[in-house]
């Protein structure tokens, strides 16, 4: 199994940046296809971005393309997601999801979760 830790969450205000990290332990990060996914108080998980083992595909949510990018290194276990152009709906906890399966925005389809992380935006 692998172990995931995020971090990197915070308070901004609206059209600031925050990079999000998902570092990881236990199996081999390069065998698993990844994903971040997001939660705001009172409303379901939704996903957010994903990419395949080697970083060569990335996967977006409508609402967050163009202004949000992840990537991985894999030499580093570690997974990010850079934020950019920051909106007060952005303002979640932000999960990043271990998996087979490149590229799906299905939550059942990721077998490891971290335990979240909180980002604040202010208008």
């Amino acid at each position: 199994q692998v172990q995931l830790v995020e971090s990197g969450g915070g308070l901004v205000q609206a059209g600031g940046s925050l990079r999000l990290s998902c570092a990881a332990s236990g199996r081999t990060f390069s065998m698993y296809a990844m994903g971040w996914f997001r939660q705001a108080p009172g409303k379901e998980r939704d996903f957010v971005a994903a990419i395949n083992r080697s970083g060569g595909s990335t996967f977006y949510a409508d609402s967050v393309k163009g202004r949000f990018t992840i990537s991985r290194d894999n030499a580093k276990n570690t997974l990010y997601l850079e934020m950019n152009s920051l909106k007060p709906e952005d303002t979640a906890a932000y999960y990043c999801a271990a998996g087979w399966v490149a590229g799906t925005r299905t939550q059942s389809s990721y077998e490891y979760w971290g335990q979240g992380t909180q980002v604040t935006v202010s208008s």
